[in-house]
């Protein structure tokens, strides 16, 4: 490193006085003279000239070709990263910290050799920056001179001769400083776009943030409304099991109820029959064979009916197969249904999924099946009306079957008459209480619609006015193939039965607004049952597709 040299320090020169060093570089007398290590004394620009034009010196000796050793000992650059700072290069003696550089002077300078710079108009253009240890990235390798123009083309710093003399001749080429105003305004540019960046970012946390905080208290909200519908369902199977306990009690009861009576009367009997043969010993026992002519021929009568044999009675039977086949029904489609994971239940929907099969058997299964001998206590006999058979049909002379026919008969035109379809109304109507009736669809084949309508439905053309089950004004249960469905207003719902009922128990409960459907002849099986409000009298509906409907008689 160069340090300072004093033009006052001793010289061999036969006792005369001071003489002036000369430079190891131009061989003149040095101009701001400095001093190596190795005791070479230089100009300083001649010495920063020659370390720019050959780095690879690293700052040592252009004469010995030392190079200066760090306090540790190893040569090279590393002892200027072991300075405590940046020093002046102009300072004699003691050097002190640097306040600037000159980029122009390439040179460090104290806040006292630097006022020339402050002060002075031949340095009024030199470029000043904060104290720089290594100077050699800011002159030209090539020419020695300071970056002060930038080539645009090569998008390098360059000095003042290359556009002229160099390598960058012809380039375009403009002053360091309105180029890096230009990347400065840049800069500012991109830093306004990142702040925005981050802006944007951040309201993307908060947005994300709302989202979680909104979804916790949704999860929140849904555990405890899952909570509450679990325990509603908890206390329905309760419910159940209470009901169907109470079912089987009250069963139980009403039949042991028919057992006191029949011991009742069966102790009766046996009372009657004691007296009896007590007055038929007596008469035995006659010694007045008059007596017991006259006597035997007043209780002949009462003999020849005593002596039949007794009637065998049989206990009513009762058996709880239907309650064992409701709730393992019941808990068949619920292990059904759960047995599938959770995820796919929910994602596939119960009604639309593949587990619909199993969900109808639960509502429909599931219903209480009646005890027939309850609904016969309602039965009633209707007939067919023949004013609404339509031509192609059939009425039997009981009128209560219907059949299809090939051609048609020249039945009067009346306006209830169905004139397009093979539908038919019965005579009776009902606008309050209770009715059971029965519909034989045995021999119906493959095709058949059993309900009741009002008798304002449409009965001309084949529109949904007139087709059972289509409009308001029409209830019924439909077969095709192999597929049942309830019919109101145009609106269908899948019935799935196991086994295909050959007689149909249809029960009306006007005030309670009820229509319902059973298996007569399977244990009273509840298929369907219709909510609605009835306004008018009902009549029961048929429609055929092949076979013959019967109405049954119950009284």
């Amino acid at each position: 490193m160069a340090e300072g040299f004093s033009p006052s320090a001793p010289a061999c020169d036969g006792g005369q006085g001071p003489v002036e060093p000369t430079c190891g570089v131009c061989q003149g007398t040095c101009r701001v003279p400095v001093m190596l290590s190795c005791w070479h004394p230089f100009c300083l620009g001649c010495i920063e000239r020659v370390w720019c034009q050959n780095p690879g010196l690293d700052h040592g000796c252009p004469v010995c070709l030392r190079v200066p050793l760090s306090q540790d000992g190893t040569p090279g650059g590393e002892a200027c990263d072991a300075l405590p700072g940046v020093l002046c290069d102009f300072c004699l003696g003691e050097r002190l910290p640097a306040a600037k550089t000159c980029l122009t002077c390439l040179a460090s300078f104290c806040e006292a050799h630097l006022q020339p710079h402050l002060s002075g108009e031949a340095f009024r253009s030199h470029r000043l920056t904060e104290p720089s240890q290594d100077l050699s990235g800011s002159c030209c390798a090539e020419h020695g001179k300071p970056l002060e123009m930038f080539c645009k083309d090569c998008k390098l710093c360059v000095c003042n001769v290359c556009p002229i003399l160099g390598r960058h001749h012809g380039h375009r080429i403009s002053v360091v400083e309105q180029e890096a105003v230009t990347k400065r305004d840049l800069l500012k540019i991109c830093l306004n776009r990142l702040i925005c960046k981050n802006k944007q970012e951040n309201g993307n946390i908060n947005q994300i943030q709302k989202a979680a905080d909104e979804l916790k208290a949704l999860a929140r909200e849904t555990g405890a409304w899952l909570t509450l519908r679990f325990t509603e369902m908890r206390l329905l199977l309760d419910e159940e099991e209470h009901v169907a306990k109470a079912l089987v009690e009250e069963q139980t009861r009403a039949a042991l109820e028919v057992y006191d009576e029949q011991v009742q009367a069966c102790r009766e009997r046996v009372r009657a029959t004691d007296a009896f043969a007590e007055e038929v010993q007596r008469m035995y026992k006659l010694d007045n064979s008059v007596q017991l002519l006259k006597d035997f021929t007043m209780a002949e009568k009462d003999i020849q009916t005593h002596q039949q044999p007794a009637d065998h009675i049989h206990p009513v039977p009762l058996n709880f197969e239907q309650l064992h086949g409701y709730v393992s029904t019941f808990q068949k489609a619920l292990k059904t249904i759960l047995k599938k994971p959770l995820v796919h239940r929910v994602k596939d929907g119960l009604t639309n999924g593949p587990d619909a099969k199993q969900v109808q058997t639960l509502i429909h299964r599931t219903k209480s099946n009646v005890d027939k001998l309850t609904l016969l206590r309602y039965a009633c006999s209707p007939i067919l009306d023949p004013d609404t058979l339509h031509p192609r049909l059939r009425l039997s002379e009981s009128r209560e079957t219907v059949s299809k026919g090939w051609l048609k008969r020249s039945y009067p035109d009346g306006p209830q008459r169905f004139d397009r379809l093979l539908q038919v109304l019965g005579r009776e109507s009902y606008f309050a209480g209770r009715r059971y009736w029965e519909v034989d669809v045995q021999w119906a084949g493959k095709g058949w619609w059993v309900g009741a309508a009002y008798r304002s439905m449409g009965r001309k053309g084949d529109s949904e006015t007139s087709r059972l089950g289509c409009n308001k004004a029409s209830w019924c249960l439909k077969r095709y193939d192999l597929e049942y469905w309830a019919f109101h207003n145009g609106t269908r719902v899948p019935v799935l039965l196991e086994d295909d009922p050959e007689r149909l128990g249809v029960y009306l409960d006007y005030e309670a607004g009820t229509l319902s459907f059973f298996d007569a002849l399977c244990g009273m099986r509840h298929l369907y049952t219709f909510q609605a409000k009835f306004t008018e009298p009902l009549y029961p509906a048929f429609r055929l597709w092949e076979g013959p409907i019967s109405l049954c008689k119950l009284t």
